[in-house]
């Protein structure tokens, strides 16, 4: 990440506690039937407090950039 240049902080769930916390899992939909991240966006401010969420059950089905980015402006103070 660092290499990258990335400033935010990224998630790895290599074994869906954090999805199983949060409802998240599509039950079953990965490769050979494993449970798989339901598909989510989230807006999450300096707090932790989810400020925006886009939650689906079709995967092909997402918020686009520039529709987070517009939600993003709206939320700052």
């Amino acid at each position: 990440m660092q290499k990258a240049g990335y400033t935010f902080t990224f998630l790895s769930d290599p074994n869906a506690e954090v999805i199983r916390r949060y409802d998240l899992v599509h039950a079953g939909a990965g490769e050979n039937g494993h449970d798989i991240a339901r598909p989510a966006e989230f807006l999450v401010d300096a707090n932790g407090t989810v400020r925006w969420m886009n939650l689906t059950e079709n995967y092909w089905i997402r918020a686009r950039p520039e529709d987070i980015l517009d939600k993003a402006k709206l939320l700052q103070p």
